[in-house]
């Protein structure tokens, strides 16, 4: 393995490691596969009282699609390479919807790039035997002096169906390509298909552009023609599409990466106008995604991700004014992840209207669990969804973007305050339910805590530590929660993103991401995942954590979630399940593998790019 000189960065991730693991106990010695064969996932995790099995097929999975010889070094033909090896930029199933029998999917390549130099700012290019990022020393960046060393991995992303009954994919990028010079720019210059959704008959796919734009393709979902692209310059970030109440709705941010504000639309368009919408939300951040419940859509956001760590108002020493940072009691903290409320989609007539946008009211917020306003700063929400008369969600966690933004608002004065601060800065993500929904019973407009609200922890802490800048120390502080079934991250602290959650076949899937594979990697050292106990439902019994995804699903309301993998599904390089879809009692799961160097099937160790798997619970009997 070529040994890099470690950057700041990354002596603040060997640091943070040091303390996971001395948190999370003795380390495992290898990556556990958790399944039997490379396309079958047991559920062996607490599915043994007549519970259920659940079985994961392999559908499709990214082709290399470049030779690598080093970083700087010009890409030679292929592949197949007869210079350097096969490398895999495709990266993740970034946006996922059904038409019929037809999976329509878009991709990202090299996110884990992205987001490392967008949110860590960290451009310092890095090799080893899993992935590379080159950022400004790729032979784009160079071919392309103006283009931010951020971008340098960036690559087109790919467009797919997947025929379920045929179980052939076709590729559709060309067709974009081809329509004309403006609509392959667009696709060129589009960061990633962050969402994708189709309703009366037409699939969109879209994803934020380069600059703080946003860029949509709409096809024919019945014939597989493109029907156009637009670029819209008021929108800057999309991830996810709903129809409710049989009208198509999507959240988006405003301005880079979505990071001023948010909106909801609704799309108002036809195959004959692909691309009419009208505004019917104004959010204090992006609208990141979105349920109907009880006649409502709920909404989760996200702060500003791309300007954070530059222009994180915090003090620049701890004795500096702190006026500007929210607090718990702050009504309406600037810019702080949350969950919305519309009103009733029936109010003003069929679903929602210009009318309905200044009406949503924020119900839940993450200070009314994180202690730290400063972390707190840094939370994202992500999957939400109904099920069982509930409201479910869950939070979202950049590695180490918290302890950047700390790092910088109170800057330690000795190793021990960095260690400190490393430590403590560390969130696994938590899952809430909620009901709100009796408040228009009562006359309740505002915020949290109207009459028959009701918050509950299922997985999370009682306490976290907090700063407290006057005397300079950590301590243990109260959320105000008790958690009923387990700890943070389903009590694996590697857990980070809440990606997505789907309710199928009465059953509710929490997809995850696990980056016990990524922090391995930073520790420059043999793989040692941080080990901890996951409890299996009902059988109690302990096992190591496994590099790989985690897939939970609740099968009851009034019950604690099952594992149904905690190892990729097959493949301990998936480290996110990034987008989900059913059909019926099926889920179709887009994967997120950044591995982009690891192409070689004759190794020991499974391949890196997106895989489209197909998941199925097997009941079955004593």
């Amino acid at each position: 393995m070529r040994r890099l000189r470690p950057s700041a960065s990354r002596s603040v991730a060997a640091a943070v490691l040091a303390g996971l693991l001395l948190a999370a106990g003795p380390a495992a010695a290898a990556p556990v596969a958790g399944t039997e064969s490379a396309a079958t996932t047991d559920g062996r995790h607490g599915g043994h009282h007549g519970g259920t099995r659940y079985q994961s097929t392999l559908l499709a999975k990214a082709p290399a699609d470049e030779c690598f010889v080093d970083i700087g070094v010009d890409y030679p033909a292929g592949p197949p390479c007869e210079a350097g090896q096969p490398k895999v930029n495709q990266s993740y199933v970034w946006g996922l919807t059904r038409y019929k029998h037809r999976l329509w999917f878009g991709t990202g390549a090299n996110i884990n790039c992205m987001t490392s130099g967008n949110n860590l700012r960290n451009t310092e290019p890095t090799r080893n035997d899993d992935w590379v990022c080159e950022y400004g020393q790729s032979e784009i960046a160079r071919r392309n002096p103006q283009l931010p060393p951020t971008l340098g991995d960036h690559r087109t992303p790919r467009l797919y169906t997947y025929d379920t009954k045929s179980r052939q994919m076709t590729e559709r990028t060309d067709a974009v390509r081809a329509a004309s010079a403006d609509d392959a720019n667009r696709l060129t210059t589009t960061a990633g298909i962050r969402a994708a959704g189709n309703h009366r008959g037409v699939v969109l796919l879209g994803g934020p552009a380069l600059g703080a734009t946003l860029n949509l393709f709409a096809f024919d979902a019945d014939t597989g023609t493109f029907l156009g692209s637009r670029n819209f310059t008021e929108y800057g970030n999309i991830r996810h599409f709903l129809v409710a109440d049989g009208e198509l709705y999507t959240g988006v941010g405003v301005g880079p990466n979505g990071g001023e504000r948010g909106l909801v639309l609704r799309w108002t368009g036809s195959k004959s106008d692909p691309f009419s919408f009208t505004e019917v939300a104004n959010l204090p951040a992006q609208a990141v995604d979105l349920t109907v419940h009880q006649g409502r859509i709920f909404v989760t956001t996200w702060v500003g991700v791309e300007a954070d760590v530059a222009t994180m108002p915090g003090p620049a020493s701890p004795t500096a004014d702190i006026a500007d940072m929210p607090t718990a009691d702050d009504p309406s903290p600037p810019n702080v992840a949350g969950v919305w409320m519309s009103p009733k989609l029936s109010d003003n007539g069929p679903g929602l209207d210009g009318r309905d946008a200044d009406g949503w009211t924020r119900v839940w917020s993450v200070l009314e669990y994180e202690p730290d306003p400063i972390i707190a700063r840094t939370y994202g929400l992500g999957g939400l969804a109904s099920y069982g008369g509930y409201l479910y969600w869950g939070t979202m966690h950049v590695p180490f973007k918290a302890t950047t933004v700390h790092l910088a608002a109170y800057p330690p004065t000795d190793e021990q305050g960095v260690r400190d601060s490393v430590r403590n800065t560390q969130r696994a993500i938590g899952i809430f339910r909620g009901s709100f929904g009796h408040r228009h019973h009562h006359g309740q407009g505002q915020g949290g805590g109207g009459h028959g609200d009701r918050v509950d922890l299922l997985y999370g802490a009682s306490e976290l530590p907090a700063y407290d800048p006057v005397a300079g120390v950590w301590a243990s502080t109260s959320t105000g929660y008790t958690p009923l079934y387990g700890a943070s991250g389903f009590d694996n602290p590697t857990l980070n993103y809440t990606w997505r959650m789907v309710v199928a076949g009465g059953r509710l899937y929490v997809g995850t991401m696990d980056w016990s594979y990524l922090a391995k990697e930073l520790q420059q050292e043999e793989p040692v995942p941080p080990a901890a106990v996951a409890r299996g439902g009902d059988d109690d019994e302990e096992e190591e954590l496994a590099f790989g995804a985690d897939l939970w699903v609740f099968e009851s309301p009034h019950r604690p979630a099952k594992m149904v993998d905690n190892a990729g599904l097959g493949n301990y390089l998936n480290y996110g399940v990034r987008s989900m879809v059913v059909a019926g009692s099926t889920v179709y799961l887009g994967m997120a593998n950044p591995m982009n160097l690891r192409t070689d099937p004759t190794d020991d160790v499974p391949e890196g790019g997106w895989e489209l798997l197909k998941l199925t619970p097997k009941h079955h009997h004593h």
